[in-house]
């Protein structure tokens, strides 16, 4: 029998190319590549998708922007890859071998395959990929987290398709949790911009308080639940709103506090509204500009910061970064002209 090698070559081609690599398919090697994270538990090319699932409440009381925080401590990072609970064993059992078949019809690496048919089916580990204990645990599988595609980090969690039985541990320091998803949960949190209430609006006055405060319902709490079905695993994470930070956008202005930090009132509102007559006192929350504006306006920018608190599966509980979210206002400031007689 002649073996067209061009043809078979240029089949094989197109089949990694829809499918991946072998090793990643059967090794069940995690990524999501330039995908967008969705909980399908399918697999894109080489990539198979984490199945973890979030759900969000709260925020701001008003339609608006959202964005999200900033960790305010530097050295923290999400969760770069994990190692999840993926397939019984019948259902990984069908998927690889559908995978062996249409590598060997194509020609593929008989001695690599060879390798994982002893590690998955011969009993060099695994007999006959574990299905005759089917509901009695999982094959486990790396993923990447598709927001941190590029990081070095994301290459950690390179271990093969590894089968842990219910209720024992996983065995792996990435292994998924509620500490885990409630870091991933921490990396979906939005939350809602930050307009400042200003009196003068937009318009301040040179060496004349302007105030500035947040009303109550501006902001909610926002809460984010991360969790992996059919796991019971979950972690919810709680941000609350705990100070606003002003940056009057120029050296020539002082702030009230100094600190330029507001904190929130007891009834959820920053600062006091102003009212009429005054603004010859010094505010709660404000800023005074020693120096009119000339064409270009300062930029006022305006940051609240989020606590943020965590809890899970078995009670477990913790505290998170604060996170800070900032938004720019542009201030225009006049200088009052006066006339001597």
């Amino acid at each position: 029998m002649t073996v067209n090698r061009s043809g078979t070559a240029a089949v094989l081609t197109a089949v990694l190319c829809v499918l991946g690599t072998y090793e990643a398919l059967a090794g069940g090697r995690g990524g999501s590549g330039s995908q967008e994270p969705e909980p399908s538990g399918q697999s894109y090319g080489k990539n198979l998708m984490s199945r973890v699932v979030f759900k969000a409440e709260g925020g701001s009381a008003k339609a608006g922007d959202t964005g999200s925080l900033t960790p305010a401590a530097v050295d923290w990072k999400p969760p770069a890859c994990w190692y999840e609970p993926y397939w019984k064993a019948k259902d990984f059992k069908t998927f690889v071998e559908a995978q062996w078949s249409i590598y060997e019809s194509v020609g593929g690496d008989a001695a690599g395959m060879a390798g994982d048919k002893e590690h998955y089916k011969g009993g060099k580990p695994y007999k006959d990929f574990n299905v005759d204990k089917n509901d009695k645990g999982m094959w486990w599988v790396g993923v990447k987290n598709p927001d941190m595609e590029g990081d070095p980090a994301t290459g950690a969690c390179e271990r093969k398709t590894f089968w842990v039985d219910n209720g024992e541990p996983a065995n792996a320091p990435q292994a998924i949790g509620p500490k885990i998803l409630a870091a991933l949960a921490y990396q979906q949190t939005r939350v809602p911009d930050t307009e400042v209430e200003l009196k003068p609006e937009a318009k301040s006055t040179v060496n004349l308080p302007t105030w500035a405060w947040l009303d109550k319902g501006t902001f909610k709490d926002v809460e984010v639940r991360a969790e992996l079905p059919g796991t019971g695993l979950w972690a919810q994470t709680t941000a609350k709103p705990a100070s606003l930070h002003m940056e009057p956008g120029t050296g020539d202005a002082e702030t009230y506090p100094a600190s330029g930090e507001c904190e929130f009132n007891e009834d959820g509102s920053i600062g006091t509204p102003y009212t009429r007559g005054a603004s010859q006192h010094e505010p709660p929350c404000g800023i005074k500009y020693l120096r009119a504006t000339s064409g270009q306006p300062y930029q006022l920018t305006a940051s609240v910061t989020w606590e943020i608190e965590w809890t899970g599966t078995g009670g477990a509980k913790g505290n998170l970064p604060d996170g800070t979210f900032e938004t720019t206002q542009a201030m225009n400031v006049q200088e009052i002209q006066s006339i001597n007689r």
